[in-house]
């Protein structure tokens, strides 16, 4: 009997294509399932270990060492006092097991049709491990299978002798398969699915879009033309920004290709995804304006505090520039990195004018000139009295009209007005409640900007829309999202 567990082994290791150690590993678990089923306590632990060299066996029951508030199986484990008192002279610790000899089961006693099917499954098993390690061993990240089926969850892609899943949510939308189609796909991770490790693809990320790119044009490959940024609306359109590192090569030519061939040739891998080659520059004015091609562009507007830009279109090209649902203009944000805020000639103007407004105002409450001087100061780019203030006297002289007695007047007046206004804040933050000053996101600064609202609790804070924060504060949109949330965590609480 010895010998044929050692021929069995070779010849389904042979057979199977796999390691001997895989098929002595399924035998002995064929074989200690038998002997749990043999004693009718399929809850004990049973270990066989099979001899390598002569296929000779022996069969252990096992108990786990734990310790005392540990204990919750008889079966399968023991305390340590326990085995302290069986052996007084034991060496075994907690976490360790302790081992008694059975009776083997027979060989050829166990059902011929459960050893198998334990055995093929451990084969299997194996089989599928050995093939997953090839596959990322190799770091094929862009991969090329046949549906072999499509099932409730999504499609068996056969890449080789690998099994991957592409999952309806990495799917384009609206792509349908049958089985036999052939299809392109981005390895994206492996994940545990019961026992067993499963490759998950993906055809909506941006690397999808990046990989197909550099299959298609070799001067990216090669280091001459590189894609520096990349954002999509899968099925629908996308985006990339490219650089040359070469002066002889046009890289927006170069990636659309002859006649559009190359991007043609994405673009119908991707289920006919639109895709506009934009040239990436390292000036954000000038990256905006390509970002939003094929709109034209009148002026831009740089805040680099709010890390935002106001681009100012004619009105013929307002539409083009937002694109069909904000689709154009959300995608150059997503590319630039900026939050971009689209409008006409005479939007810009009537918003310049209520800025200039405001600015006005200020001067002639907190300085206490009349509108001529305001109009001055806002003409001649002062926006704030910390400018008025701090700004070097020289450039005050040089205003038409304004004397060293005038400028040094208008200085005086302005620190003072600060120091007033800073004073006042201050209390309006004492009025607050020390709940909305602790909530969590909201700093110093946001804490002054909802101080000048009349906002002084955390329940104002709460029912403010995430739009009317972003306005207060200038905060960005995720982080507002974050802070009204916090403020209304205590709303659900109390439900």
């Amino acid at each position: 009997m010895s010998r044929e567990i050692l021929l069995l082994a070779e010849a389904l290791a042979s057979e199977k294509n796999v390691d001997t150690e895989v098929v002595f590993s399924a035998l002995e678990f064929a074989l200690a399932s038998a002997a749990k089923k043999k004693t009718e306590r399929e809850n004990m632990d049973v270990r066989v270990v099979i001899d390598r060299n002569t296929g000779d066996y022996r069969s252990f029951r096992r108990w786990l060492i734990v310790a005392d508030e540990d204990y919750t199986y008889p079966d399968i484990q023991k305390t340590i006092e326990e085995i302290q008192e069986e052996i007084p002279d034991t060496t075994l610790q907690i976490g360790e097991y302790y081992e008694e000899p059975i009776e083997n089961v027979e060989f050829g006693r166990i059902g011929a049709q459960t050893a198998k099917q334990v055995i093929l499954q451990r084969i299997r098993d194996a089989e599928r491990e050995q093939i997953l390690n090839e596959f990322l061993q190799r770091k094929d990240n862009l991969v090329l299978g046949t549906i072999k089926r499509m099932e409730r969850h999504g499609a068996i892609v056969e890449i080789g002798r690998l099994e991957a899943l592409l999952p309806r949510d990495q799917m384009i939308p609206r792509e349908n398969f049958r089985n036999g189609d052939r299809v392109r796909a981005l390895f994206l991770r492996v994940d545990q699915i019961g026992n067993r490790n499963q490759v998950i693809l993906t055809r909506i990320s941006r690397e999808f879009l990046l990989k197909l790119f550099e299959m298609e044009v070799p001067e990216i490959e090669d280091g001459l033309l590189e894609i520096k940024e990349v954002t999509r609306d899968p099925g629908l359109r996308a985006k990339i920004a490219v650089k040359s590192n070469d002066a002889r090569i046009d890289p927006q030519g170069t990636c659309i290709g002859v006649r559009g061939s190359r991007v043609n040739a994405v673009t119908e891998e991707l289920a006919g995804e639109r895709i506009d080659v934009v040239l990436w520059s390292p000036e954000t004015a000038q990256f905006v304006i390509n970002a939003l091609s094929p709109a034209e562009v009148t002026r831009i507007l740089i805040d680099e505090d709010h890390h935002s830009v106001d681009v100012i279109v004619a009105e013929d090209q307002l539409a083009l520039a937002i694109g069909r649902g904000g689709q154009n203009v959300r995608l150059a944000a997503e590319l630039t990195g900026w939050q971009l805020n689209i409008m006409t000639v005479e939007e810009a103007q009537e918003r310049h004018e209520a800025e200039d407004k405001a600015i006005r105002e200020l001067f002639i409450n907190n300085l206490g000139v009349d509108e001529n001087v305001a109009e001055v100061l806002v003409q001649e780019g002062f926006t704030s009295l910390e400018e008025v203030a701090y700004v070097p006297v020289q450039e005050m002289l040089e205003i038409e009209g304004f004397d060293e007695s005038t400028v040094e007047e208008l200085r005086n007046r302005a620190r003072d007005a600060i120091l007033t206004l800073a004073i006042a804040s201050e209390e309006q933050l004492e009025r607050m409640d020390e709940d909305l000053k602790n909530l969590e996101g909201v700093d110093q600064e946001m804490l002054h900007d909802l101080a000048n609202e009349g906002i002084k609790t955390r329940d104002d804070l709460a029912e403010l829309s995430v739009d009317e924060l972003i306005e207060i504060t200038g905060i960005d949109e995720e982080t507002a999202k974050k802070v009204v949330m916090a403020a209304r965590a205590h709303w659900f609480d109390e439900v």
